[in-house]
């Protein structure tokens, strides 16, 4: 499959489900790319939360030695804007970057969601987003559930209007929706 991937342009998102491989394939199409790696963690690190710190661990297991990691669970937009021209940023998750802005209302998270789009428009190196797809269950019962499901899926929506390649991994399967789809009109 190494032959079969050409990474066109800069901006890469890839959804799908928890568990789906997304992370993986990301990982892969950064591999791709030749350039200098970036991995951009967005979780804080808490370390009494042992679950946490084993899918950490398991993700860190997987990834060559030569990449650089950074935490950055909150500012995206600027390290997205101090990337170099010669590298290639995987930024995993957006779902758990959303999350870390809940309690914020949502004037200040407009601002906060347009600086990272506007930033990964303007950014100079590869940018490949990973994002976790929630919106294809019931709606939560609870308003924080709802918030999270809506955020999420609101900035996933806006960013692949502006990618291209979008992957959809689910199953252990990439479709890519760039090729099988087409973009809502207007979108």
């Amino acid at each position: 499959m190494a032959g079969e991937v050409i990474l066109a342009r800069r901006i890469i998102l890839v959804a799908g489900p928890a568990r789906s491989g997304k992370s993986e394939w990301a990982e892969y199409l950064a591999t791709e790319t030749g350039n200098s790696v970036i991995y951009v963690a967005t979780a804080h690190v808490d370390p009494n939360d042992t679950e946490w710190q084993a899918r950490i661990e398991q993700h860190q297991r997987r990834r060559p030695e030569s990449w650089e990691t950074l935490s950055v669970p909150n500012d995206l937009a600027a390290t997205i804007a101090a990337s170099s021209q010669d590298g290639c940023l995987l930024i995993d998750s957006l779902g758990t970057w959303v999350a870390n802005f809940l309690d914020r209302d949502d004037e200040e998270w407009e601002k906060i969601s347009q600086d990272l789009l506007q930033a990964i428009k303007q950014a100079v190196s590869d940018v490949i987003l990973v994002a976790e797809e929630t919106g294809w269950g019931v709606v939560p019962a609870y308003s924080l559930g709802r918030k999270f499901r809506d955020r999420l899926g609101t900035l996933v929506r806006l960013l692949g209007a502006i990618a291209n390649p979008v992957y959809l991994v689910t199953c252990g399967h990439i479709l890519n929706l760039s090729v099988l789809g087409s973009p809502l009109p207007n979108a």
